[in-house]
């Protein structure tokens, strides 16, 4: 059952003077995850209550089939405007909250059964589809999307226009229609600098806790609310019912393609959170695993009225800052939760709507990697080209098109080097054994007669024809060659296309006098070679173990001694990929 169940494993290996500080790590987690509950369940589109909801049943999900010990799941600020977007096109005119929470549980619902399925199906490597460069451009789209949508809220109005766009210039036209309501500004952006104080100069104070007191305060204090300064309220009271979310057939459909959007997205997050934190811990991350503790958290949020929810990187390193040490920690929190909307679900009442706003544009400002971004454009021009496409993609398309244009170019990206793989002439250096690519050692020597080549990816459909141009170019230099050796150690695969051009290309060289010969060809793509039949083309006598036998071989056939490269030989290759 414990390899099922981790956290039975866990109550197994338990030490008695972990409990201390996994209730303290306990307590300090609530003061955050409950403002911050309230504050991403209405980026999501849905009242603040679910917000808690999501995090008291995720957090005794994942405490219970989450292989990491201390990561903390919850209400996520990149995964509420996905939300957003999927569930508020089928919401119906005017907002219907109980509509829009079935929806939301819906969707959550769906997402644990993609995770699960993913883990059943060992498909962990999902999280790798989004590259670095690509998710960066994403968070800085998602960022810029959730600042826009928050001002509004922020500045005590609210605007009714869809698009980054079409919110900037509501936006704008408020402002300068004075319709800021002073009091309401004055609180969230005083909410957002004492955020922004405290974690960059005391990070050791809650900041969000401290701006929620404070507010509090001055909305009792000041009369906020006769200002014109939006409340929060009373939230209901009591713990939900399970709930079997009731939803229409015909919003299956978009609620699944926002699920697997959102579910890549979790995925991808809580790999690359739970590796950062297990180098700390000492612990090994086992994607699959993850999958099935997320899927489970997803589940249980859904059949309690909540949404969809991704593990949190600032969350979980408050509960190590404050000396967790299991998953005890987030138990403990979902249980104070629980008894706040138990016992007192008017505690929040005096909190100002403008801070909940503040909060999540803090939360989005971190999101943002404006150094990461500066960083692309200075070391690889075309991964920061990337970067602003995926950008520009959120921004202009949508949150989901956004991840779906992240998606594809990150494929993309992989399918560009694998179709203009780098490829190169080698030669041999003085006082240095092997051979070398000429662009990075120009004084190195060559054969008259031979050139050796290297190509950097698997031959195949995408490739075959740069692969052929290349030798060809090679072929008809003067003098012309006799052998062409393919340095083979980076083709990890030739598939049938390839195979197919190799045969034409040594019956074209053939005619010309010149060898196609291979040297350091993997034993796998050796016999894929024989399979294809290839050796009744390419002679089986031109197949070398290392460079250096073919190189000796040819040698031995032409009597030839290393000169240096000159003027006319083929020394520069191409430069495709690089």
């Amino acid at each position: 059952m414990s390899q099922w169940i981790p956290g039975l494993r866990q109550i197994r290996s338990y030490r008695r003077g972990w409990l201390a500080k996994d209730v303290v790590a306990g307590v300090v987690l609530t003061t955050l995850l409950v403002p911050q509950g309230m504050a991403y369940a209405q980026l999501a589109g849905l009242p603040a209550i679910t917000g808690l909801y999501t995090s008291i049943l995720c957090l005794l999900g994942y405490a219970a089939f989450g292989p990491s010990r201390i990561l903390v799941l919850g209400p996520d600020s990149a995964l509420g405007p996905m939300i957003a977007a999927t569930i508020l096109p089928l919401v119906a005119a005017h907002g219907d909250p109980a509509r829009a929470v079935a929806l939301a549980s819906m969707l959550a619902i769906l997402v644990a059964a993609v995770m699960i399925l993913a883990a059943v199906a060992k498909l962990g490597f999902i999280a790798d589809l989004i590259s670095k460069p690509t998710m960066i451009g994403y968070l800085n789209g998602l960022a810029l999307t959730i600042v826009v949508g928050q001002l509004p809220k922020l500045c005590g109005f609210s605007v009714d226009a869809t698009g980054l766009i079409a919110e900037i210039g509501a936006v704008v036209r408020g402002i300068a229609g004075g319709q800021v309501v002073g009091a309401a500004a004055a609180v969230g952006v005083g909410g957002i600098a004492t955020i922004l104080v405290l974690q960059r100069w005391v990070r050791k104070i809650p900041a969000v806790l401290v701006v929620v007191v404070l507010a509090i305060a001055a909305a009792t204090l000041f009369d906020l609310a006769a200002r014109g300064v939006a409340l929060v309220g009373v939230l209901p009271g009591g713990f939900p019912p399970l709930t079997i979310p009731d939803v229409r057939l015909a919003d299956l459909a978009p609620l699944f393609a926002g699920a697997l959007g959102i579910a890549v997205v979790s995925l991808a997050d809580t790999i690359s959170t739970a590796s950062a934190f297990a180098v700390r811990t000492g612990q090994e991350i086992h994607g699959n695993r993850e999958m099935t503790g997320i899927g489970v958290a997803n589940l249980a949020a859904g059949l309690f009225q909540g949404f969809p929810v991704s593990t949190s990187g600032s969350r979980t390193a408050v509960a190590q800052q404050a000396g967790a040490r299991t998953q005890l920690a987030g138990v403990v929190g979902a249980v104070l939760i629980t008894v706040m909307i138990v016992v007192a679900p008017g505690l929040f009442r005096n909190l100002p709507q403008p801070v909940l706003a503040a909060i999540v544009i803090t939360a989005a400002l971190s999101l943002a990697d404006v150094p990461a971004t500066a960083r692309l454009w200075r070391q690889r021009r075309t991964e920061f080209l990337l970067s602003v496409a995926a950008l520009a993609g959120v921004a202009l398309l949508g949150v989901l098109p956004g991840i779906a244009i992240a998606v594809v170019l990150s494929i993309l990206n992989v399918f560009r080097h694998a179709w203009l793989p780098y490829q190169t002439v080698l030669g041999k250096v003085e006082n240095l054994p092997g051979f070398h690519d000429v662009r990075s050692y120009p004084e190195a020597l060559r054969l008259p007669g031979l050139v050796i080549f290297r190509f950097d990816a698997p031959l195949m459909f995408a490739n075959a024809r740069t692969f052929r141009d290349e030798i060809r170019r090679l072929a008809t230099t003067s003098p012309a060659p006799h052998w062409i050796v393919v340095a083979a150690e980076p083709v990890t695969d030739v598939d049938a296309t390839a195979a197919d051009m190799l045969r034409d290309l040594d019956d074209e060289l053939d005619k010309h006098g010149t060898q196609l010969v291979f040297a350091e060809l993997k034993d796998p793509v050796r016999r894929k070679i024989d399979r294809f039949e290839l050796t009744r083309t390419l002679d089986p006598d031109h197949f070398y173990p290392t460079i250096d036998s073919a190189v000796a071989a040819f040698r031995d056939e032409r009597n030839t001694d290393w000169v240096p490269f000159s003027a006319g030989e083929p020394e520069r290759g191409s430069s495709s990929g690089s």
